[in-house]
């Protein structure tokens, strides 16, 4: 090996960390154009089988299946909105005419009947309670700032929504057209197993957000009942929220505990606090309870047992994992990036012990 060798391989070296650092940066300047790509995959993986079964049990023809299925799902998304648009606007006319003093005294009162309920050392309490203010905890007069600038993004927001639409149909109508761009990067003696490893992977997500469909559909009954039954206002859109919340592992259920709470407790505050509040409080606990129980021990078992094939302990680590790297957004893409990997590994290192042990349920 002389030294021609030596810098011709090292000018390789370069040139291809340049073109990999050149990639990036060109990826991140186009950063929002790639999301609306991988959350139309989202949307044509959650689609696919309602147009598969469109076409083929009904006999439609694939065009029409996909008008179908995304106008179904625009439909939800539209239903949604329309459940917490008229709260939002509600509450944003009420902000100029927001007693800051009433909710001092409402927050106020909350506490001292917790005192009185509970048999709290009072002079303390009410010592912490005289220092309390309203406005340097909760900072409402920022409240309609961050509603301007809430509303400010609706515009930005519908493109992106519409980019994604459009992409999704084009996804869900030609289904190998997002492997087609992927397999134009891969070598060509790879072909066949990078597309035997998109072909499982797209079957394991699809099953895994249908589930977790499921999985919100469940705990939002579970809730609605029980908060209808206690009588709690707006019991549709706090079930919802406390239901939406699940999707992040671990946090979002103790989220949507304390949640639930405060709002059973601020919505009777107008009641006897030891023979209403505190009784409707704790019975909305326990439903709740009862609801994380059955996704605990039924919803998220099968999820994970017939979509992505994981041990428990297994999922449990990676989405801690991703926790620890990424923070929230890690723990929520951390099982379906976990199973695509897993996909992979199998299906170019097939041999290794390591991943032979992982990969054995798929």
């Amino acid at each position: 090996m002389n030294s021609k060798t030596i810098s011709t391989g090292i000018l390789r070296a370069l040139g291809i960390l340049l073109l990999i650092a050149l990639i990036l940066f060109f990826l991140y300047k186009i950063r929002a154009v790639v999301v609306y790509i991988i959350l139309a995959s989202v949307v044509a993986l959650i689609g696919r089988p309602v147009v598969k079964f469109l076409t083929v049990r009904l006999k439609f023809k694939i065009t029409f299946a996909v008008l179908c299925t995304l106008s179904l799902m625009m439909g939800g998304i539209v239903g949604f909105l329309l459940l917490f648009i008229p709260l939002l606007i509600q509450q944003g006319q009420n902000l100029a005419l927001l007693d800051i003093n009433a909710l001092q005294n409402n927050i106020t009162l909350l506490f001292e009947n917790l005192i009185t309920h509970f048999n709290w050392s009072k002079s303390t309490m009410e010592q912490w309670l005289s220092n309390i203010n309203v406005l340097d905890i909760l900072n409402l007069k920022t409240i309609p700032e961050m509603l301007n600038s809430f509303l400010s993004t609706i515009g930005s927001f519908g493109a992106g929504f519409f980019s994604v639409i459009f992409i999704s149909f084009f996804f869900l109508k030609d289904s190998k057209l997002f492997e087609q761009m992927i397999l134009t990067m891969v070598p060509d003696n790879k072909e066949s197993r990078v597309q035997n490893s998109m072909d499982t992977i797209k079957n394991l997500l699809s099953r895994y957000f249908i589930g977790l469909l499921l999985q919100i559909l469940i705990l939002f009954i579970i809730y609605t009942i029980v908060l209808l039954i206690f009588g709690i206002p707006n019991a549709f859109m706090i079930a919802l929220l406390c239901a939406l919340l699940n999707l992040i592992p671990y946090v979002g259920p103790v989220i949507g505990f304390f949640l639930m709470t405060f709002l059973t407790m601020t919505s009777n505050l107008g009641s006897d606090f030891s023979s209403i509040v505190i009784p409707k409080t704790i019975y909305v606990m326990i439903g709740f309870l009862i609801g994380q129980f059955i996704d605990n021990n039924l919803s998220q078992p099968i999820i994970f047992s017939k979509s992505v094939k994981s041990h428990p302990l297994e999922i449990f680590l990676i989405i801690i994992i991703g926790g620890f790297l990424f923070g929230v957004t890690g723990m929520v893409v951390a099982v379906p990036g976990y199973t695509a990997l897993k996909v992979i590994l199998k299906e170019f290192l097939a041999e290794n012990k390591i991943v032979k042990s992982l990969t054995k349920n798929i």
